[in-house]
């Protein structure tokens, strides 16, 4: 026998000169003798290619103890009734017959014999090699008959077993039992994986007998020989599948390894299999399968070739491109996470996958949009619910949504979301086997995750087109497998948060942040700081830093992106709904021709509402599920807090409370961070806060307050005014009922010492700050970010603690609060102006439209035009309502809670003239115009708007100087206007009748201090001690206060005791019948009076008859 050592590719040369051979010779039923498989260099014929495998020689027999050899019959085809009567066992040890164990092994291993009688006895199921018996024969004249199948020719016996071909025809009529014996429909994968199986079988077997350490380990090493040969040509068929007989139309080669890994799966459909059980690889096989692959074929990365496109073809099975994707019956792409997991949990494989070309493809043709089809996973990882990718989802779980019960909603959701859950941790899984494969592995993830970033670079482009870039999907599941890698750094109490390397952008070019805009720093500047602070000296950033700059890149551009596509699905849907409302108008068009076609565009509307409807239930489906939110919120939280730490001076926070407001110079290394890391926690806790606000109740609340106040309190530390904005929009959001009662914030706002101190301040400093953005929507974003802090002031009025905030400012910031105060004046002096004009011109077009005869007489045109102009009277009407409402609801609680700084000179008299004007307008000859059809409409609510601008003259009632600049009010200020304003409030129950008695002293002070104006110009200076010492008018009736003596006029301190029964003077506790008529000084003040040339004046009335409050008129409603 030879023991020349061979290879598969050495045996596939002498396989093609012995077929070319009985070609070319007669057919005989023999084999022709002397012929020997002595192996021919490969290179003689053709070269392998460098992929192919080459098998390990076959190792010489080790020592064996010392036996006397006989010829033997396989045990395997031993009739049962040959088998000898179990006698006693011996009582010394048992020993392994080697020669004669290894002969019947490896024939039962390979199911082969080269004795022909044992291939009867069993029924041609042993194999007869009859050709390898004639050659092994003649090599060895005087050897045992027939020869053994030992382990020194296995490598001659598999391959005389694999030549064989069951199609095939022969002359040789004593091997024709063979050939029809043999499995038709084998393949040599499918018996390799059968001698693999048996070869299993025999060394449980041998292990189990308790035979001697020494025999056993030499029985053990001839068992690891043919395990070694069975793995190289199982590998190479894999690899070569065309290089052994093949049945017909089976599946061949890689596809034949990828079917039970796929198949790993419980919940993947099984696939109809010819094969006998004993040949093909079950769940409980394919690991050690896999293990021993690994081990033959890793050294010098052989196993690339083997397993690569094993890999290859699972990752783009065709079940993962059916477009019902997650949703699909077979649920296939369950088998093939299955089939990758099983991979991955070997070492060797996956430290393979990312050394794959397919891993990370190059090369101009691979795009942002193309990216998740050529890379090797990611046609895993674009699985999803989003619409644009995977329309189906939406279609089969949203559709028709109207009249089904709420309960199918929630199911499909639930249910979607557990589909999501189970794909997004294995492929965590996956990803994690990868990393800790080996460094290089690790890095060819890390580099894979940037490839994404960089490839997609455009994406959070307000106006990029998403066939552009990648889907929604892809970047989303990205998302989530980077924030499983983040939670191990994201402990509760920051312990690694020192391990972020915040100079990472200055030593790693993994992420380029060349043209994103800086947080507070020209290009010019952020360059200089990346050179100044570059060392090619350094070492490389740690894992946890890789991780934590990558997820805060792969959030800006991908997870925020697709937040925003949900967002503006939400405004399609309030377009939509507004369009068809406007549709539907009053419903005349059912009695006129035109019913017909307003029908079809309604429809049409409310298809397309449906459509974006059930696109929204989609993205909810992901963007909210609670898992995914919380494992957001807790990385948003983490960012917040390394940002709030590098701008520590003190570099202590969150371990100690951060001192607001921060210092006035700026870190350079918090200037020059990328906008977007900023920018996007600030979107993510306004998503949050207006989608999942439940969420941030168990961890979160705390953090983002904390994080709004720290940089609107030192708003010098950002440049885009559109961030502070938001800000303050997170605390407004926070602010809202979101379950109808519970809000997220307004608890802290009321408790936690921060807010306490610092929220009213802050709101004053951003109102003022939005009044110049230099953005094209400065309009529209100070007036909604001023609406919002107006709410924000309101949630926190009831508390003392912010209204001492409040008074605290105007003692230490007076010019602050009184630009703030102007402002507000700007505004509620704008505002109403818009939207009184507005709801008239309301008025006049629906008073026209009223008349039905003569509108239906105008043209088409002109019906048409002035519905247009209709539809943006009333968008803008409502918007201009609301927002004047609010910040006049401003005005009446700051003035009620502070009066000082209403009367500071540049404020006073503007605010007087605003109130008188918006009164003229609500009470006055004008107030007919405002008469509208559904005022609620627009948020018109003119009995509640009266109420608030009568409030704001009660509360500054008590002030000379503003009784002074309402009377020097030449332009709107009437005494009948606060006598039909009273009138109204007392039928509408609007005030109290103190309160109304209180305006009409107030009024009566109004029109004295006109007459005192004009007896000044009468007469010249009058004499101090004539005027009354609170509103600077001359006394009428002077009465001394019995604690403070101080003299002051009787219905000055009337008015006063109706809101504070205490002597303004000294606050000592004061009843109005208590005070004293200074009889004396009242005679003098006629006398002077007296003396005017003008006697039709106040001062030539009583004060009772002065102002009437009895006014039944109405105000517009």
């Amino acid at each position: 026998m030879s023991n020349v050592p061979t290879n598969p590719q050495d045996d596939a040369e002498r396989i093609r000169l012995k077929r070319l051979a009985k070609l070319q010779g007669p057919v005989s039923s023999s084999s022709t003798p002397g012929q020997s498989p002595s192996p021919a260099p490969s290179s003689s014929t053709s070269t392998p290619p460098p992929a192919k495998v080459t098998p390990p020689p076959v190792r010489a027999q080790p020592p064996q103890p010392p036996v006397v050899k006989k010829p033997i019959t396989p045990a395997v085809v031993q009739p049962p009734i040959a088998s000898p009567v179990p006698q006693k066992r011996p009582t010394g040890p048992v020993h392994l017959d080697l020669p004669s164990w290894e002969a019947e092994t490896v024939g039962k291993v390979f199911n082969v014999t080269l004795d022909k009688a044992a291939a009867e006895r069993s029924g041609w199921e042993v194999v007869w090699l009859k050709e390898l018996a004639e050659e092994l024969a003649e090599e060895s004249s005087g050897g045992p008959r027939p020869v053994p199948t030992t382990a020194e020719i296995a490598d001659r016996l598999l391959i005389s077993r694999l030549e064989l071909d069951s199609q095939s025809m022969s002359d040789d009529l004593d091997f024709l039992p063979v050939l029809a014996s043999l499995p038709p429909q084998q393949t040599v994968f499918e018996y390799l994986v059968g001698c693999w199986k048996r070869l299993n079988i025999a060394r449980t077997a041998l292990t189990k007998r308790g035979y001697p350490p020494v025999e056993t380990q030499s029985a053990l090493a001839i068992l690891e020989q043919v395990r070694e040969l069975v793995i190289s040509y199982a590998g190479l068929s894999l690899q070569e599948p065309e290089m052994f007989p093949q049945p017909s139309g089976r599946p061949l080669g890689v596809s034949e390894l990828v079917i039970p890994l796929v198949h790993l799966s419980s919940l993947s459909t099984p696939l109809l299999s010819t094969s006998s059980p004993t040949t093909i690889l079950g769940p409980n096989d394919v690991e050690p399968f896999l293990q021993d692959l690994v081990r033959r074929f890793e050294p010098d990365n052989e196993i690339d070739g083997i397993l690569g496109p094993v890999v290859q073809g699972l990752c783009h099975h065709e079940s993962l491109i059916k477009p019902e994707g997650l949703s699909g019956g077979d649920a296939g792409w369950r088998g093939i996470i299955g089939g990758l997991e099983a991979l991955v949990s070997i070492k060797g494989v996956a430290n393979m996958i990312p050394r794959l070309p397919a891993w990370n493809p190059e090369g101009e043709s691979v795009k942002a949009n193309n990216f998740e089809f050529v890379s090797l996973l990611g046609p895993l990882l674009r699985l999803g619910v989003f619409q644009r990718e995977w329309p189906s989802i939406a279609k089969a779980y949203f559709t028709k949504t109207e009249g089904r019960p709420s309960s199918d909603e929630e199911s499909a959701t639930a249910s979607l979301r557990g589909t999501l859950k189970s794909l997004q941790s294995s492929l965590f899984q996956i990803f994690n086997a990868l990393v800790r494969a080996s460094p290089e592995s690790r890095e060819a993830v890390l580099q894979y995750f940037a490839r994404i970033i960089a490839l997609n670079d455009k994406r959070a482009g307000k106006y990029i087109e998403a066939e552009t870039v990648a889907s929604d999907s892809f970047m989303v599941n990205v998302q989530a497998i980077l924030l499983r890698f983040c939670e191990p750094f994201m402990d509760a109490n920051y312990t690694k948060i020192d391990r972020i390397d915040i100079n990472y952008f200055n030593q790693s070019n993994r992420i380029n942040i060349a043209e994103e805009t800086r947080v507070n720093a020209t290009s010019e500047e952020a360059e200089k700081w990346r050179k100044e602070n570059s060392s090619t000296n350094s070492a490389p950033p740690n894992f946890i830093t890789e991780i934590f700059y990558l997820t805060l890149a792969m959030n800006h551009f991908g997870y925020q992106k697709t937040i925003s596509s949900f967002e503006e699905l939400v405004k399609q849907a309030d377009d939509m709904a507004r369009h068809r409302e406007e549709l539907e108008g009053d419903g005349s068009w059912r009695e006129s021709p035109m019913r017909p076609r307003v029908e079809h565009a309604i429809n049409q509307v409310k298809a397309e509402e449906e459509k974006i409807k059930s696109q929204q239930l989609a993205y909810a489906v992901q963007l909210c599920d609670p898992e995914l939110v919380f494992r957001s919120i807790s990385f948003v939280n983490f960012v917040s807090a390394w940002i709030i730490r590098s701008v520590d001076p003190t570099h202590s926070y969150p371990k100690n409370t951060i001192e607001l407001p921060l210092p006035k110079e700026v870190p350079m290394a918090f200037r020059t961070m990328p906008e977007f890391a900023i920018e996007d926690v600030v979107d993510y806790h306004l998503f949050v806060s207006r989608n999942a606000p439940a969420t941030l109740e168990l961890a979160g609340k705390t953090e983002l307050l904390i994080w709004c106040l720290t940089f609107l309190t030192s708003t010098w530390y950002i440049k885009n005014p559109s961030i502070k904005s938001h800000l303050v929009f997170v605390l407004f959001y926070g602010s809202w009922p979101y379950d109808g009662r519970r809000t997220l914030l307004v608890g802290l706002f009321n408790s936690h010492p921060m807010a306490l101190k610092h929220l009213m301040s802050a709101m004053m400093t951003i109102y003022i700050e939005v009044e110049q953005t230099g953005a094209s929507s400065q309009f529209y974003d100070k007036f909604s970010t001023r609406r919002y802090i107006a709410s924000i002031f309101r949630a926190v009025w009831n508390n003392q603690n912010h209204r001492e905030a409040l008074k605290n400012e105007t003692r230490h910031n007076m010019d602050k609060f009184i630009h703030f105060v102007n402002l507000m004046i700007n505004d509620v002096t704008y505002l109403m102006d818009e939207s009184l004009a507005d709801l008239a011109k309301i008025h006049e077009i629906q008073t026209e439209m009223g008349d039905t005869a003569t509108y239906a007489q105008q043209s088409a045109q002109h019906r048409r035009e002035r519905e247009g102009t209709l539809r943006t009277l009333e968008r803008q009407a409502t918007s201009y309502v609301s927002l004047g409402d609010s910040t006049v609801a401003l005005l009446k609680v700051f003035t009620g809670e502070t009066k000082a700084p209403f009367m500071a000179p540049e404020i006073r008299d503007r605010l007087a003239a605003m109130l008188d004007y918006n009164l003229d307008a609500l009470v006055g000859p004008r107030c007919q115009d405002l008469r509208v059809q559904n005022p609620e409409k627009y948020k018109f609510n003119p009995k509640q708007l009266l109420g608030d601008i009568l409030q704001v003259y009660l509360n500054l009632s008590d002030q000379g100087e503003f009784a002074q600049a309402v009377a020097a009010d030449g332009r709107s200020y009437r005494k009948e206007l606060f006598e039909r304003a009273a009138g109204i409030a007392r039928k509408r129950v609007l005030k109290s009748e103190d309160e109304i008695e209180r305006l009409r002293l107030f009024v009566v002070k109004v029109e004295e201090t006109k007459a005192t104006m004009e007896a000044e110009d009468d007469m010249g200076e009058i004499p101090d001690e004539f005027l009354d010492p609170l509103m600077y008018t001359v006394m009428r009736d002077p009465v001394i206060l019995p604690t403070s003596k101080t003299t002051i006029d009787r219905s000055t301190i009337k008015s006063h005791l109706l809101s504070d029964a205490t002597d303004p003077f000294n606050r000592q506790p004061l009843k109005f019948e208590d005070v004293l008529p200074d009889l004396e000084l009242k005679a003098r003040i006629d006398q002077f009076l007296s003396e005017r040339r003008n006697k039709n004046t106040a001062f030539d009335q009583p004060a009772e008859d002065l102002v009437h409050m009895d006014t039944s008129e109405d105000v517009a409603d």
